[in-house]
């Protein structure tokens, strides 16, 4: 809104420095410094409304250190991370561009699913929550919606770069924007660590005969939904021990906020050889604004934690970059980016699965691990929670600079 308003002053009044509202990174840095403020600040009156309507955290009994000394700690803190990603986006950003509608969709879906699950917790006193099936369902929807708007919508485009134009314009000594094709509908994404990195999920059903290419939604958008469903829960399973989720999450940001900036950038794209899509550029408010919110978070979830973030926070974090890694045609690169929401995934995957089939094949089941998600694998060994966050922190940092690298690693 405020957006907006900046830029009518400055078509009629040429109100000075009105003018900066139209850079991506004066709102960007603007967009983050209010999301911190809002977090910290109205953070701590979220947290002591929360406390005074006795909305608190029921923990089982897992034989964890520190465990017990947690209950009653207040939850739903996620909503902390929704306003205070929410705000600023609304005042900052271009609200009619398509992939800052589909960030604000999805932040209002998952929260509201990850709300009603962590409410049946707290008021209802019912320690399963939402049913697992209705997660799904709300998950599956979700990435049904992010699909088709991805796949059908006019809005949401790729430029080729005329290469061999551009060439001649350097043989010439013209130092010219790179001479792009015109904005068309694709189902291309990227593929990491190769050099002719592109990606067509029409190639998998077009072989057979090309004329199926106009089919690719059957491919493209059950992708969609497997990745904001696996990512959501990855997310989900992460939120175990104090600062995990909303550290590690942030890190994954910033770094897609890196790739939606160059994505978006004409001339910086052209120069790392990476595909460039009209608008996502913009996605940059919104990724600040969320990133910011998140350290603003883990102002009051750090170990001892004065709050956690819930379904509330964790099912719209893993939504919102499972869709953010979608809209910057990176998707690919998500078992690496988000490598912590992975093996935490997989450790889950691994200690179930193993402990039926043995339990099938033996008649007592074994585990793989002392306790799963990883993280509480750690905790069982001695290890104290705040060295095992910041461990995965560091794994973490080391995953998202690996990504950005491969921007010119092919």
């Amino acid at each position: 809104m405020l957006y907006y308003l900046f830029r009518y002053l400055e078509e009629h009044y040429q109100m000075p420095g009105a003018q900066l509202f139209e850079y991506i990174s004066f709102r960007s840095a603007t967009s983050i410094l209010l999301s911190l403020l809002i977090s910290t600040i109205y953070g701590k009156r979220i947290i002591t409304y929360l406390q005074r309507k006795q909305i608190g955290e029921s923990v089982r009994e897992l034989g964890l250190q520190g465990q017990s000394e947690k209950a009653g700690t207040p939850t739903m803190g996620g909503l902390i991370i929704i306003v205070a990603t929410l705000i600023p986006v609304l005042l900052l950003s271009k609200l009619e561009n398509i992939y800052v509608i589909l960030l604000i969709v999805t932040t209002i879906w998952m929260g509201a699913i990850g709300f009603i699950d962590d409410y049946i917790k707290t008021f209802k006193k019912d320690k399963e929550g939402l049913p697992g099936k209705f997660k799904i369902i709300g998950q599956v929807g979700l990435g049904l919606i992010i699909g088709c708007t991805m796949y059908f919508h006019e809005g949401i485009t790729i430029k080729e770069d005329l290469k061999l134009h551009n060439l001649e314009n350097i043989v010439n000594g013209k130092n010219d924007l790179p001479e792009m094709g015109p904005e068309e509908k694709s189902t291309t994404t990227t593929i990491p660590f190769v050099k002719n990195n592109e990606f067509d999920y029409s190639s998998l059903i077009s072989w057979i005969d090309p004329g199926l290419a106009k089919y690719a939604w059957v491919i493209f958008i059950p992708v969609a939904i497997f990745i904001v469903t696996a990512v959501s829960n990855g997310a989900n399973l992460t939120d175990g021990i104090d600062g995990l989720a909303a550290g590690t999450s942030a890190i994954i940001a910033l770094t897609l906020g890196i790739f939606a900036w160059v994505s978006g950038n004409i001339i910086f794209s052209n120069y790392l050889n990476i595909m460039y899509i009209p608008n996502s550029g913009e996605m940059t408010v919104y990724i600040s604004a969320f990133a910011g919110a998140l350290v603003g978070f883990l102002w009051y979830n750090t170990y001892p934690a004065q709050i956690f973030m819930g379904d509330t926070g964790s099912l719209t974090i893993g939504g919102i970059i499972g869709v953010l890694a979608l809209a910057t045609r990176k998707e690919l690169l998500i078992p690496l980016l988000c490598g912590i929401f992975l093996i935490e995934n997989l450790s889950v995957v691994l200690q179930v699965g193993w402990f039926k089939y043995t339990k099938k094949k033996s008649g007592q089941g074994q585990r793989i691990f002392l306790m799963a998600p990883l993280h509480h694998h750690y905790q069982k060994k001695g290890h104290h929670e705040s060295k095992i966050v910041v461990r995965f922190w560091i794994v973490g940092i080391f995953l998202a600079i690996l990504t950005i690298v491969t921007l010119k690693l092919r």
